[in-house]
């Protein structure tokens, strides 16, 4: 299910998407979902780039399937 949301662009940055849009045949709804879609890809790898730091640090604990199960008593 979709749903619409408001949001306020740069003016340059709206002619960029409406060129690439005129371009492609697409609209600029389609754009601007795969464009997000691409950078939450980036964002993920972010993410685990500093979780893997943490990691490193020390900062992040790790525990097995087998601790994790019988801390949750599911042993």
């Amino acid at each position: 299910m979709k749903k619409a949301i408001n949001i306020r662009m740069d003016e340059t940055l709206l002619a960029d998407l409406d060129s690439y849009a005129q371009e492609l045949e697409r609209s600029r709804t389609y754009i601007i979902e795969k464009a997000v879609s691409t950078y939450f890809d980036t964002l993920d790898e972010m993410i685990s780039d500093t979780r893997t730091d943490e990691l490193k640090a020390g900062k992040t604990e790790v525990y097995s399937l087998e601790e994790l199960a019988q801390r949750l008593g599911l042993n």
